[in-house]
């Protein structure tokens, strides 16, 4: 359960950040957070006018067969890199 435990801590940890990370950066968060909790991207892709919508889906689809340990350990590593970086 360690790594549960460091998903968690990851969730409490990146809102915690000084600034928030650039828009590409928190699309990848929000891809490995979805393919974690929730496996692969379901439901339609969302139409052309729902920019944020569309952009998420594609995120949480491009992580497509990413395993959800996987995801979770890539998801924890991003949020050290952010806050390494927006501390």
């Amino acid at each position: 359960m360690a790594l549960a435990d460091d998903f968690s801590a990851a969730q409490t940890r990146v809102k915690q950040l000084s600034r928030t990370p650039a828009s590409d950066e928190l699309l990848e968060l929000y891809g490995y957070y979805k393919q974690a909790t929730s496996g692969d991207a379901s439901g339609e892709r969302p139409g052309m006018l729902d920019f944020k919508g569309r952009a998420k889906f594609d995120a949480w689809q491009g992580r497509k067969g990413l395993g959800k340990e996987q995801a979770m350990t890539a998801y924890v590593a991003l949020v050290e890199k952010l806050v390494g970086k927006y501390g």
